[in-house]
Parts: C-alpha cells; sequence; structure tokens
C-alpha cells in the first residue's frame, strides 16, 4: 500500500521551485531600477493573467480572445478606485470580485458553444468592452483615458519597487494556486469535464458548473493583474488594451504549455521581454518575434515545459495489492444500501423522428442481482440504457429509484445512485488512474481548490482498483492504458461513485476469453455487496452464465423476460435473432456453377484494436459470380471482416487477395480504385447531395466515364423508388431509400465485388422484401456479392454458401440451404445448446 505522501512524485520540487522564483523576483524589485524594473514587473503581471488563462486553456480545455478585457476591466476599476482615495488594496479586491463575476456572467453563453465559435463570442466580448470604455466618457474619460493615477503609498520603499514586490507575490501566488488546484478535487472536476463531458455527466458533475467556475477563476486573476497595471503606468486609455494582447496572452500559454504550472512564466518571458530585446531591430523586429514563436510551436507543439514534461518525467511506479481490503471495501460499497426494491423501469419510450427506439420497455434490476438487456442490432439496448442514465428524456413511462428519474439530467441521475460504463470506454485522458477514480469518488461535488486527496480517499480507491483485478501503475495516464485495463479502470472508476445501480455496455468488447471470464466473475461479485447490476452485452455465453434475468428486446419492443434458459429456448427470441420474416427471397433457377479462380480470398485473418483479437485465423472465398453470407451474433467480428478487407481497418495479421492482388497493405482508396465498392452499415449517404450525385460519387473511381447517365438510369430502373425522389436531398429519404441509394452508389462503381454490411438493419418488413428481391437480381446477374445481415434466415434464402462466426473465428461454414436450419447457427447466436 501507498504512504500518504506518495500521491505524486516529485512533491516538494514545484513549491521549492516556486520559493527560489519569490526570492529571485524580490532580489531584482531591489536590484533593478528605471525601465528595467518596468518589464521585469510587467511579466510578472503578465504571468498572472497568464496563470488565470492556463486555468481555462489548460484545465478546462477553453480559450478565449478576449483576456485583455478583464485586464482592462481590473486596470479602471482600480484607477478610478484609487484616483478617488481609496487604498489601493481594496481597489485590486474590488477588481478581482468585479472581474469575476463579468467572467461568471460571460460563461453563460460562452459555455453554450465550443471551437471557433466559443472564440467569437470572446472576441465579441472583447470589442464591447473596449468600445465601452471609448464610449463611457464620463467614466473612463473616452479615448483620451485617465491620467494621473497615484502610485500607493509604500512607505519607506520606492513605489516602483513595492509595485514589483507586490506584482512578484502575485505572480507566485497565481502559480502555487494553479498548481494547487490542479490536483484537487475542484481541478479533477475541471479536467474531467474537459477530457469527456459524456462520462463527467455520468459521475454527477455538471458541465455548466465546472465550466462556469474556470471562467470565474481566470477572469479574476486577469482583473488582478489589471488592478496593478494603472497605478505601475499611471495612466490608461482603451488603446493600452489592444485586441493583439489577448492573442499574446493565448499564445504564451500555448507556447509555454498549457497545464503546466511554469507554462505561464516562460511565455510571459517570450512575450514581454523577447519584443524588448529585438527593440533595436526597428521594423524587422516582429517579424523576427513571430519567427521565434513559430519556431518554438514546430520543435514543441505541446509548449515547452509540456515537452520537456513528457520527457523527463517519471512518475512513481504504484500499483494495488492482489486483495482489497475486504472490510473497508464492504464499507464503502454497501453504506448506501437504498431502496428494497431496487431500480424500477415501468413502460418508457422514445421516438426519434418516425423511428420508434424503445416502447413500452419494462423491467426491475433487484439488489444484488444482475439483469441483462440482449437483443440484435438495432434493438433499443442501448438506448434503454440512456434512457436510464438521462442520457434521453423517455417521452412516456417511469423510472425509479426512491421516486420517479425519468427526464432528470444524466448528472442528477448519476447523483442519485447510478452509475455506467460504454461501448467505447471514456476514461478521463491526461488523468491518471488514480485520479480517474478520486474524480469518480467526488459523487459530482466540486469540493475545494486546494486540497489534496486524503489517505483514506487513496485506500479505497486502490481497493477499487484490486476488487477488479487491475495489476498496472496507478499513475499510469488513461490513454496510455490496453484495451483490457480500459475496461477494468472504467469499472472501477463507476463503482467509485458507490451506486446502487451499474450499468455495463459491452464491458467484454475486444476481450479475449480468459479476460470475458475474469469479468463474468467480477460482475457477480459486484453484486454480491447488494448493487444491482444492468449488462448489455453481445457475448451470449457470458450472458446466459452470469445473468439472473434476461430482457430480450427486438426493434425497441419487449419480446422476453425471464431466467437464462428460459429466454434461450423461447421460439421468439430464436426468430428476433435469426431473422424471422414471412418473405421468402427468389431462389436461384439452378444451383451456381461458375469458375473457381477467386475474385476474393482472405487467409489467416487477425484483426485487433489494441486488445485481444476481435477477429482470429479468419478463411474465406468468393468465388465470381457467388453470393456468400457472413453470420453471427452482434460482435462476433462480421463488420470488422469487411472493413478490413475494404481498408478501413488495416489487419494485424493475414492477407487478402483480390483478382490475385494482394491489398491489405493498400489504403480504402486504393482498394476501391482496383474494384472493391463497400456498401456500409447505417448507409451513409452523403445528406446534403441529391440522390444523382451520391450516386454519382460512386463512379468516382472508374476510369472508363462513358455512359454514366445510362449507368444512372439503370440503378433507377433497378430502384423505382429513387426515380422520383432522383433530384432531392438523399437526407430526406426513408431508410429504405437511403438503402437503395447507398447499393447504386456501390453498383456505380462498377465493382468485381460488392460488400454489404447490414443493408436490412433498421428498416420496416415491406422494404427488406423489396431490398432482397433487388439483390436475388444482383446475384442471378452474376454480380459478385458478399453481405453481412443480422437477419440470417434471410440472408441464407439468397446466399450460395455462408460462413457462421462465434467470436472472432469461423465455427461452421458450407451451402447456404444446409445451414438453413443447423442448430449449430441458433448456437453461434444464442450460446450454449439450443433446446
Amino acid at each position: 500500500m501507498m504512504s500518504p505522501n506518495a500521491l505524486t512524485s516529485h512533491r516538494w520540487l514545484v513549491p521549492i521551485l516556486l520559493g527560489l522564483l519569490a526570492l529571485t523576483g524580490a532580489v531584482l524589485s531591489f536590484t533593478l531600477g528605471g525601465y528595467g524594473l518596468l518589464v521585469m514587473t510587467l511579466i510578472a503581471l503578465t504571468t498572472v493573467v497568464c496563470s488565470g488563462l492556463n486555468i481555462l486553456i489548460g484545465l478546462s480545455g477553453q480559450i478565449s480572445f478576449g483576456h485583455v478585457a478583464f485586464y482592462a476591466i481590473g486596470a479602471y476599476i482600480s484607477a478610478l478606485m484609487t484616483m478617488a482615495g481609496v487604498p489601493l488594496v481594496l481597489g485590486m479586491a474590488s477588481a478581482a470580485i468585479v472581474t469575476a463575476g463579468v467572467g461568471a456572467l460571460l460563461a453563460i453563453p460562452a459555455v453554450r458553444v465550443s471551437g471557433p465559435y466559443l472564440a467569437m463570442v470572446t472576441i465579441a466580448f472583447g470589442f464591447i468592452v473596449h468600445h465601452g470604455l471609448i464610449e463611457w466618457r464620463s467614466l473612463t474619460g473616452g479615448a483620451n483615458g485617465l491620467a494621473g493615477v497615484p502610485m500607493p503609498d509604500t512607505g519607506s520603499l520606492p513605489a516602483s519597487t513595492g509595485l514589483a514586490l507586490i506584482a512578484v507575490a502575485l505572480m507566485v501566488a497565481s502559480l502555487m494556486f494553479f498548481h494547487r488546484l490542479a490536483g484537487s478535487s475542484c481541478g479533477r472536476a475541471i479536467r474531467a469535464v474537459k477530457a469527456t463531458e459524456i462520462a463527467a455527466r455520468s459521475l454527477g458533475f455538471n458541465p455548466v458548473q465546472t465550466k462556469t467556475l474556470a471562467f470565474a477563476l481566470s477572469a479574476l486573476f486577469a482583473g488582478l493583474a489589471g488592478s496593478l497595471l494603472s497605478p505601475l503606468m499611471m495612466f490608461i486609455n482603451p488603446d493600452s488594451f489592444p485586441f493583439t494582447q489577448s492573442i499574446l496572452f493565448v499564445l504564451a500559454v500555448i507556447v509555454g504549455g498549457a497545464g503546466t504550472v511554469f507554462g505561464p512564466l516562460l511565455g510571459a518571458v517570450l512575450i514581454v521581454l523577447v519584443p524588448e530585446l529585438l527593440s533595436s531591430m526597428a521594423e524587422m523586429r516582429l517579424l523576427l518575434f513571430a519567427g521565434v514563436l513559430l519556431g518554438v510551436l514546430w520543435i514543441a507543439p505541446t509548449g515547452v515545459l509540456g515537452v520537456l514534461q513528457a520527457r523527463f518525467s517519471k512518475p512513481e511506479r504504484l500499483v494495488p495489492r492482489h486483495q482489497p481490503d475486504a472490510t473497508r471495501l464492504a464499507s464503502f460499497l454497501t453504506c448506501d444500501a437504498g431502496a428494497p426494491g431496487g431500480l424500477r423501469v415501468k413502460d418508457i419510450g422514445i421516438r426519434f423522428g418516425g423511428v420508434q427506439a424503445a416502447e413500452r420497455v419494462s423491467f426491475n434490476a433487484a439488489p444484488g442481482t444482475v439483469t441483462s438487456i440482449i437483443g440484435p442490432n438495432g434493438a433499443g439496448k442501448t438506448t434503454v440504457l440512456n434512457l436510464v442514465s438521462g442520457f434521453y428524456a423517455p417521452d412516456s413511462g417511469r423510472i425509479d429509484l426512491d421516486g420517479d428519474l425519468a427526464g432528470l439530467p444524466a448528472w442528477k441521475i448519476a447523483r442519485a445512485g447510478i452509475a455506467r460504463t460504454y461501448q467505447t470506454t471514456q476514461l478521463f485522458v491526461g488523468l491518471t488512474v488514480l485520479e480517474n477514480l478520486l474524480a469518480g469518488m467526488q459523487r459530482g461535488r466540486l469540493g475545494d481548490c486546494w486540497r489534496k486527496p486524503n489517505p483514506q480517499q487513496v485506500g479505497v480507491a486502490m481497493d477499487l482498483l484490486a476488487l477488479v483485478g487491475y495489476r498496472g501503475s496507478v499513475h499510469t495516464l488513461a490513454e496510455a492504458l490496453p484495451h483490457v485495463d480500459r475496461r477494468l479502470v472504467e469499472i472501477a472508476r463507476a463503482l467509485a461513485l458507490r451506486p446502487r445501480v451499474l450499468l455495463l455496455d459491452e464491458p467484454a468488447a475486444g476481450l479475449s476469453r480468459v479476460d470475458t471470464d475474469q469479468v463474468a466473475g467480477l460482475l457477480r461479485t459486484i453484486a454480491g455487496y447488494g448493487i444491482a447490476v444492468i449488462l448489455v452485452e453481445h457475448d451470449m455465453t457470458m450472458v446466459m452464465s452470469v445473468s439472473d434475468r434476461i430482457l430480450v428486446l427486438d426493434a425497441g419492443r419487449p419480446i422476453a423476460w425471464g431466467e437464462p434458459e428460459e429466454v434461450r429456448s423461447n421460439p421468439e427470441v430464436v426468430r428476433a435473432y435469426l431473422g424471422s420474416t414471412d418473405y421468402q427471397a427468389p431462389p436461384r433457377s439452378k444451383l451456381w456453377d461458375g469458375s473457381r479462380d477467386a475474385t476474393l480470398f482472405v487467409k489467416d485473418l487477425v484483426i485487433d484494436y489494441g486488445a485481444a483479437p476481435v477477429v482470429e485465423g479468419v478463411n474465406l472465398m468468393v468465388n465470381p459470380g457467388e453470393l456468400i453470407a457472413i453470420l453471427g451474433a452482434n460482435g462476433a467480428g462480421k463488420s470488422s471482416i469487411l472493413q478490413a478487407i475494404a481498408g478501413l481497418h488495416s489487419a494485424s495479421y493475414g492477407s487478402v487477395v483480390l483478382n490475385n492482388e494482394n491489398i491489405e497493405t493498400l489504403d480504402a482508396s486504393q482498394i476501391a480504385g482496383r474494384g472493391l465498392a463497400l456498401v456500409p452499415e447505417g448507409r451513409q449517404v452523403f445528406p446534403e447531395l441529391s440522390v444523382r450525385d451520391n450516386l454519382l460519387m460512386g463512379a468516382y473511381t472508374r476510369t472508363d466515364r462513358a455512359h454514366l447517365d445510362q449507368d444512372v438510369n439503370d440503378i433507377l430502373a433497378r430502384f423505382p423508388r429513387l426515380q422520383d425522389r432522383i433530384n432531392s436531398p438523399a437526407g430526406l429519404l426513408s431508410g429504405g431509400e437511403q438503402q437503395m441509394v447507398a447499393i447504386g452508389r456501390g453498383l456505380m462503381a462498377k465493382p468485381s465485388i460488392l460488400l454489404l454490411d447490414e443493408p436490412s438493419l433498421g428498416l420496416a418488413p415491406a422494404m427488406v422484401a423489396e431490398l432482397y428481391d433487388a439483390l436475388a437480381a444482383l446475384r442471378d446477374e452474376g454480380v459478385t456479392l458478399l453481405l453481412v445481415d443480422q437477419m440470417a434466415n434471410l440472408a441464407l434464402q439468397v446466399a450460395d454458401r455462408a460462413y457462421v462466426l462465434e467470436t472472432g473465428r469461423v465455427v461452421h461454414s458450407g451451402d447456404a440451404e444446409a445451414l438453413l436450419n443447423d442448430p449449430e447457427l441458433e448456437a453461434a447466436y444464442l450460446g450454449g445448446n439450443v433446446t
């Protein structure tokens, strides 16, 4: 176990350096004189402004090109008060309070936008303040400004020396505050929201609150620095605060190293001292100064200190114990037992446009049990989790956990005791493993801006990491973790919230069988603490082994609810997974008997996403004129195979041969040019382009550009629905019509093989029938097709052969007719033996 003083490496380095900085500043304040003392004081004040801006940019991830406005407001408030006989210290305090309030008000519109729109808001604010100072002549003196600002009474010290000492004190205090804020609970909340607002809300943090606080603190430091500028210069006017100064403040933070303690100091030295050193260069000095800044950013894109910190900082390696403190962990996780009935969901539903994504979904998740939600692609599983966790507001129904939570924002639902993980892990990048868990333990509260975590909190975090089986260093940054550890740390972070309900969205995705079994055991352990676990997972072996009750969804509607064996043998569940429709696809008039000189040959294909392989050792072959289907449960690796063949994801091993040429090392555009066309899952038409333009985009790789209009007409003859919509934006078409456009776009390339990824997903039965009629016609015309579709029974009706995948491996292959009623196909979809 770690000691209380080992929370971070070199914990005394920053205080020592700040002490040396204070001593150096004090010495220079007494030894420098005249212009040199003025430059040093300006460097100190610029550092104060940039330290505040560093909170906004480095911690909060927001940008402001209007900070010179806060600088000006602070300067004018101080000037007006001191000219009225008020002591400077009261003027400084007033400037800080007013600018912090103005910063909080500016955050109201600013936090609603991001990127260039946020920059525009802050630029507009800067111009408003600048012109306000010019127009409010009765108070600010207008363009003439305020002259005769008195210097403070510093006793026996020269006033310039006294101001320099105050500026140095403010500089050191601002740097120390940033250092303490970054490691405090308040700083972790701000950094967590910066990393991912989605995950931050699911831990109870309100992004508006953290962003507003960052704006207010940042403005406060700018106002403080401005309050000293007016007595230092003894004269201010609007031209003392040009817009370019805001840009220089931002450059100082970025060049020095956003998020580092001393980055603002280094940046302030560069933007204040370097121009002065180049002053003898006359007109060339600005050009040389810009060249220096560009050179620094080119060499150190994360800032000078950012690069040095990444290069030389070596955090202490500290790993959790293999076994947690059982007593402490049980006390932490079970202290809030909550309602004895657990979570009760009653008739919730939501509609997106014309699509009913969830309809009258009901289930109970009792404390200490594992409830799984399963179903084919597009069934609405993740939608239900989003409804329960507050990311969607249901159109109807109740979500009851000691009161109705339906419609509350995600951060309020998290504070009520519901935590979750995600299909794609949402750890806080830029935070260490330990900091991720400490953020979860805050339960959405900001806490203070000064104190470091106490040893008890750290001890519980280490116990949670030991519980989930994490064996790495707790000081490793989240983005540096391998896939398996990211899954484990995300579960531990969700437990740090002390939830009564834990929502897990595909926690085993991308894990090996051994790691999946470990997660399954972990879920039973978590449930043992009285937590209601709700699991969405595609690994049916895991679902059937770990669940107490299972809810099955199909097209957003519940079709089964019960114990695993009861659900697995339910005929309606089997039909939902394998595809059930009254439609019968047209069969071939005679069995395929074409050339065996394969158009596409895949050998020993291995695909991973930085973790355990999602596809391992797959071999398949597609001959000219064949229609081949790849079947399997969700997460089996079907779409990953198509993406690897099309060059959208590089395989880690294996070969792909298209028309006797190896293409596994080529990128997607090169592969498309060699005669392969992919119709991706979700259609992915170009929504702003017309149907005609979408179709013509498909011919982009063709060398033969003749007869394009005739080819478009052939597509319209194949899909008559598109004729009246040929000039309509594709984004306005129905899902089925968009699927026709996507297939037509692929055919316009005149490909040697067409890959179709889940073409029936989300379509109405009538549209599915029309689509499969078209696929059967293409098959009969000799078009070579490789088809992935969740509706296995329907795919087998049109296919010549099929490959069945289970957890990334081909477990069965053969003629489509033989596979149509094979029990092994049901086992691949539902896990285990089907009775």
